[in-house]
């Protein structure tokens, strides 16, 4: 029987899963600011493979995004019940097992049974039993996961935070050595690199690596850096890029790093910190999607993921709406495998 893999995120791509705000979600008080962002997310993504939309109100959807640019030959739209939009987290994380690909839906809690999610727990099943994933074969875990806390580098190294996979409303039943097996057992992980270290304010979802630490082609770690003495990040995220520094490729290499630029602080409405991160991109054929946040560090973060992404376009994305509800581009995002979009 062959191993499973799970892909890198620069591989070859089917297309992009994008969840629609709603009225009944927690985008209601700033729904048509955020619409706008996710209408140029979809433009972005159509200008490079095809997209996925799942809409709990699908309704003038089509006529929105076309009007907005996107090419709409790319665009498929499914109606589906939705409590957010972040796919990253309850949507299919994809695995190879020699030529078969296969399509894998995790329990989704709710980041530890922080918020309401009976419906997005559901949306993978859901958008399957509508064909929206083609032919592509969908194996449902009895194990909590969201895609958001873990990388693949491709190659059977996954990257990860303790915080997260560790936390005791995910799988209490799993100790480090448990949640390391069900990684090899369900994403052909052969080894784990865990985060100690490194947490951002505002953050929901204890640690998601996606917010942190990434890989990038050529055995490089790309991670989100703290320069400022003065910023409660910069002692936690300064510990976490000397683990980073420890790491050890399969051949015994230490990882190329490449540190991005700490953004200019974002708040909310409630005076509260948000977790404004330049970590959170989304890989694309043939491009990289950085989300910006209308600061003077947009600029130096391009340059810094164009520099691990040689030959990739890189193309900023203004995500600040996002914030509100403390996630980024990455977060609202999950790419398919080839054939996963018919």
């Amino acid at each position: 029987m062959a191993r499973r893999r799970m892909p890198a995120e620069w591989e070859e791509q089917g297309g992009v899963l994008l969840p629609w705000p709603h009225p009944d979600t927690d985008w209601a008080p700033w729904l048509p600011e955020v619409e706008a962002c996710f209408l140029t997310i979809a433009r972005a993504v159509t200008r490079f493979e095809r997209l996925l939309v799942a809409a709990q109100a699908p309704e003038g959807l089509g006529a929105r995004l076309a009007a907005a640019g996107c090419r709409m030959d790319r665009v498929r739209v499914r109606p589906v019940a939705l409590n957010d939009t972040w796919a990253r987290d309850f949507g299919p994380l994809a695995v190879e097992e020699g030529a078969q690909r296969r399509l894998l839906d995790f329990g989704f809690n709710g980041w530890g049974l922080k918020f309401a999610c009976a419906d997005d727990n559901q949306a993978t099943r859901r958008l399957h039993r509508l064909g929206a994933f083609g032919d592509l074969p969908l194996e449902t875990v009895g194990l909590v996961l969201e895609g958001g806390s873990v990388e693949s580098d491709g190659r059977g190294t996954v990257l990860t935070t303790a915080e997260c996979l560790l936390g005791p409303n995910r799988n209490p039943h799993l100790d480090r050595a448990g949640v390391e097996a069900a990684l090899g057992r369900y994403l052909g992980a052969e080894r784990v690199l865990w985060l100690e270290h490194g947490r951002l304010a505002g953050d929901d979802t204890d640690a998601h690596v996606d917010t942190l630490a990434r890989f990038a082609p050529g055995d490089t770690l790309i991670y989100q850096g703290c320069d400022d003495p003065e910023d409660a990040h910069f002692e936690p995220l300064g510990a976490m890029a000397e683990e980073l520094r420890r790491f050890r490729t399969p051949t015994g290499e230490p990882y190329r790093l490449v540190p991005l630029p700490w953004p200019q602080a974002v708040w909310g409405d409630g005076g509260e910190r948000l977790p404004a991160t330049y970590a959170n991109f989304l890989i694309v054929n043939g491009a990289v999607l950085v989300p910006t946040y209308r600061g003077p560090r947009d600029g130096d973060a391009l340059a810094a993921v164009a520099g691990a992404f040689p030959g990739r376009e890189v193309v900023g994305v203004d995500c600040r709406p996002l914030l509100r509800q403390h996630g980024s581009l990455h977060c609202v995002t999950m790419q398919l495998p080839k054939g996963g979009l018919p």
